[in-house]
């Protein structure tokens, strides 16, 4: 019997699974993947009660930032794209610095440093998840806002029992973040992290959430919530105002693209990395992946170095496009890229002189309907916790995204008021001819662009299903020559460490190799599929 799709819009899909594998996909009418159980059945509820996918979406970001509070929280960014039944849409509700953040302050505070704080309020930009939560509820949602936040607030104040994963990754943290203003209180409950199995509660962050929803985000930019955040960077050295976050507005943005072996992948423009997954697969379509042996040292390599030379130039040129000197088309240029394809070496790894990558801390959720809208929407702290600043009495975790900035001077990405940063965080969406095929999303900093480049390379060059694309190996460039590599044979290892790669060790306590959530439409209803590297679970009805 055939393992591939029958006629129709799964065809050419491989629905055998080579690889060793903790979770099956689900096949449903309606479905949420993320990254956290209980918030897949948030989303799974809010469905069940006459929501759609944004419904669903939301009710699941909104309980990310409860259940999940290692990598998101009510103080981060978010980006979405999403298909409402007739033609695509995007999101960007990332944040912009601080009108105090002159690069003449920052030489100020720190004489001499090269970089950008990683910690602390100097890392925070004004936050725009929770504009996200409204904006979209607004624009595309069925259901009351203030009904997504129900299962968000349950969870908040009755408690959550904490997963082996997501309490080490909080224990790992702990060091690091304890001395930061608000954090121990909040999140160190008896002066550690939650264990394994413990009952966690944070009434303080039910109450903030309430205060969201009842005042439809009004509290949180204009209101109380406002003046609590505004007064505690006062004092703690932070220079955010009342009025930066009562500027704050979000951008509906039209998708950035590239074809690729017949679909047309898209990307939220700059100022995110989305940009990278674009070249990457543009430089690769000069290259016949499929002739080439899946999980093969050559495959790699090609893969490899492509992901590489997107990096370089996104490192150099991508920033707020206000502050660009050139725009995502000049990168996408079809004749630059097989410019770009000609600097790869089939045989010899290069430094194509990409900077270090930052740590990344992210959730990425997606839902779909049984009317066809669907959505992939990604909101993050960015490193773990993020700047380790919680907002005394609200639960409110501030992001870091402001290390995202360069102190470069001249650089597209120089700090400076009312900027928005490079941004790691980037939900994917593939369509061909026109019509819907999958969401796809990988969290996890700078691996999120690499990620969806690969997921892309196997299922369109290798007709992998997105779960056997999910379950595959993964390599995450670290900086110049230096890889990692996840389940690799070892003569693959041997093969590319010929080649000139850096074979190195993830680091323990990284962010290791993204966590990823895929739904694919069929020809009735949708597979959504989720990965076993994390708490991750598909659920549908």
């Amino acid at each position: 019997m055939s393992s591939t799709a029958p006629a129709g819009i799964t065809a050419g899909i491989d629905w055998n699974n080579p690889y060793t594998t903790l979770r099956r996909p689900t096949f449903a009418r309606n479905v949420v993947s993320t990254s956290q159980p209980m918030a897949a059945q948030a989303g799974l509820r809010i469905l069940l009660a006459g929501g759609n996918a944004v419904d669903a979406a939301l009710a699941t970001a909104i309980t990310l930032t409860v259940v999940e509070p290692i990598s998101n929280g009510i103080g981060s960014d978010a980006f979405a794209i999403l298909w409402d039944g007739k033609e695509l849409h995007g999101l960007n509700a990332s944040g912009r610095a601080p009108a105090g953040w002159t690069p003449e302050y920052f030489a100020s505070i720190a004489p001499g440093k090269k970089s950008m704080p990683m910690r602390g309020w100097n890392s925070v930009t004004v936050p725009g998840a929770v504009s996200a939560w409204r904006d979209l509820s607004q624009r595309f949602g069925r259901l009351p806002f203030a009904r997504l936040f129900e299962p968000a607030i349950e969870y908040a104040e009755r408690g959550f029992l904490v997963s082996p994963f997501i309490a080490s990754r909080w224990a790992s943290q702990i060091d690091e973040l304890k001395s930061q203003p608000g954090f121990a209180q909040a999140f160190m409950p008896g002066g550690r992290a939650p264990t394994t199995g413990e009952l966690f509660r944070h009434p303080e962050q039910a109450r903030t959430l309430r205060m969201i929803a009842e005042s439809n985000t009004d509290a949180f930019y204009h209101g109380e919530l406002a003046q609590a955040i505004a007064d505690h960077a006062k004092a703690n050295g932070g220079v955010m105002s009342k009025a930066d976050l009562a500027a704050h507005k979000n951008d509906w943005v039209s998708p950035i693209h590239m074809d690729y072996r017949g679909y047309r992948v898209h990307e939220i423009p700059p100022n995110t990395q989305g940009i990278v997954c674009l070249m990457a697969l543009g430089i690769l379509s000069h290259f016949d992946m499929a002739s080439i042996p899946v999980d093969s040292a050559q495959s790699a390599h090609l893969q490899i170095e492509a992901v590489k030379l997107g990096m370089a130039d996104a490192a150099r040129h991508v920033g707020d496009p206000r502050s660009m000197a050139l725009v995502a088309a000049d990168l996408l240029n079809p004749a630059y890229l097989a410019a770009r394809a000609a600097l790869i070496d089939p045989n010899r790894a290069q430094d194509f002189g990409h900077g270090t990558p930052p740590r990344g801390g992210t959730v990425y959720l997606t839902a779909a309907d049984a009317e066809g809208m669907m959505v992939s929407m990604i909101q993050s702290n960015f490193a773990g916790f993020g700047s380790g600043v919680v907002i005394p009495g609200t639960g409110i975790s501030l992001q870091n995204r402001g290390n995202g900035f360069s102190l470069e001077p001249g650089h597209a990405n120089q700090v400076a008021p009312g900027k928005r940063p490079f941004h790691t965080i980037i939900p994917g969406f593939v369509t061909r001819d026109g019509k819907p095929v999958m969401t796809l999303g990988l969290m996890g900093g700078t691996i999120q662009a690499q990620g969806h480049t690969q997921l892309m390379v196997r299922m369109a060059d290798y007709g992998q299903n997105p779960q056997a694309a999910i379950d595959g190996p993964r390599f995450r460039i670290v900086q110049g020559m230096e890889v990692n590599f996840e389940n690799f044979p070892a003569g693959v290892l041997e093969n590319l460490a010929q080649r000139g790669h850096k074979v190195v060790e993830l680091a323990p306590g990284y962010m290791d190799f993204g966590c990823s959530q895929i739904i694919r439409r069929l020809d009735d209803g949708y597979m959504a599929a989720s990965d076993a590297r994390r708490d991750s679970l598909a659920v549908g009805f």
